[in-house]
């Protein structure tokens, strides 16, 4: 074991056993309290905006110095509006009724009944990408779910996630009589730190995995060899078709709605055009893309059809422009071409959409929607650990606080 894995797994290890310490108060704190922390954490992201801005600008310096592209850069950045945006989220997720914590299911034979209960995982391990906004999402889907957690993200985002952790959440968990130790941070960074999450399954038995596909499928791997369960986010990279029916100002607009940040994964990476609407929907899309600053790849493409422009730096800024001849085939293109993630159909005809819906197998199916729709604020009104597309029974889709616990079944007289 080389110095720098020695060290980030004692870092991983003493943040485990710390947030592993605060795990059975939480069970019987109040759900008002958990709710004023994140209150709490909303009005201190305003009180510490300036740190946390200055921390930022010094990751977005290096990031620059770097050479890190530009749709990785505005995951990076912070602002006083997304910081007002991560505040709003938070104070909705406040007012989000916590979940029951049992239910019963029958009663048995014998004067007995069983009811279900739902129990916290303990401590949850979270790695992923730079992008300082998911230090607070997943620090609050845990405080909701009264799980402890473990944070882990890319080096890139080093300053600002201490900033957060140490100007916001800490301080919040403070005020609310919490804990401060429940959220745990890993300051070593580097990928040995990443590995060491996943290597732990008596401290941290759950890890949310996010970032880019082939570090990511890394990471699972490795956390399967030390039989520690991972949720992934692994790929991204949202399919739109525009169909023979489709009406080509909408489609326009949802275009323009599906591009409006080029470094998230639901964003448009694959734009299907019916061939009887090739001649008259390409140039109007490629005159948008222009004006966009985003460039089309076209037929013959040197690339698989699916290729995740958010993640290929210096060419995030690119949609892959395909025909696909009606909704059967569209969907089949969409569901082995790309990672399942999203994708939306553009049409008129009913029957058309309908086909497509069936088809389509992935975690998020739009008609005349925006792919940009699969977001757990979006969708459900509160903020998500990431998005999970394994094709496997279990919380799929966007995954928010109400996903993150165990089932225990309890049998008591009636």
């Amino acid at each position: 074991m080389t110095t720098d894995e020695a060290d980030a797994l004692k870092a991983v290890e003493e943040a485990a056993r710390a947030a592993r310490g605060t795990v059975a108060d939480l069970a019987s704190v109040p759900g008002e309290r958990l709710d004023a922390a994140l209150r709490g954490i909303a009005g201190a992201l305003g009180r510490a905006a300036r740190p946390v801005l200055a921390a930022n600008e010094a990751d977005m310096a290096a990031a620059r110095a770097d050479g890190l592209g530009g749709g990785l850069l505005d995951r990076l950045r912070l602002d006083e509006a997304r910081l007002e945006a991560i505040a709003a989220q938070l104070r909705a997720l406040a007012e989000v009724p916590a979940e029951p914590s049992s239910r019963t299911v029958r009663e048995l034979p014998g004067g007995l009944r069983l009811t279900e209960r739902r129990r916290p995982v303990g401590v949850i391990g979270a790695n992923f990408e730079a992008r300082p906004n998911v230090v607070v999402d997943i620090a609050s889907q845990f405080v909701k779910s009264r799980n402890a957690g473990v944070l882990r993200t890319g080096s890139a985002a080093i300053r600002s996630a201490v900033a957060l952790a140490d100007e916001v959440i800490a301080p919040a968990l403070g005020a609310a009589g919490l804990d401060p130790a429940m959220i745990q941070l890993v300051r070593v960074p580097g990928q040995s730190s990443a590995r060491a999450l996943v290597s732990q399954p008596g401290l941290i038995p759950l890890v949310i995995l996010r970032g880019s596909g082939d570090s990511t499928r890394s990471l699972a791997a490795e956390a399967a060899r030390h039989g520690v369960r991972t949720m992934a986010h692994a790929d991204g990279g949202a399919v739109l078709y525009v169909d023979a029916a489709a009406d080509l100002a909408l489609a326009e607009r949802l275009i323009e709605a599906s591009l409006d940040r080029l470094g998230v994964c639901n964003r448009l990476n694959l734009l299907l055009v019916h061939p009887s609407s090739w001649d008259s929907a390409v140039p109007r899309v490629l005159a948008l893309l222009d004006r966009l600053g985003v460039a089309a790849s076209l037929p013959p493409h040197a690339h698989p059809l699916g290729h995740e422009w958010a993640l290929d730096t210096g060419r995030e800024a690119t949609v892959t422009l395909a025909p696909a001849d009606g909704p059967r085939a569209a969907a089949a293109l969409a569901n082995e071409e790309t990672s399942g993630l999203a994708a939306a159909i553009v049409t008129g005809d009913r029957a058309a959409a309908e086909e497509f819906l069936h088809r389509y197998a992935g975690t998020g199916a739009f008609w005349n929607a925006t792919t940009r729709l699969l977001d757990g604020f979006k969708l459900f009104s509160v903020p998500e650990t990431g998005i999970n597309i394994d094709a496997v029974p279990g919380p799929r889709g966007p995954v928010t606080f109400r996903d993150l616990f165990l089932r225990q079944f309890v049998v008591t007289p009636a």
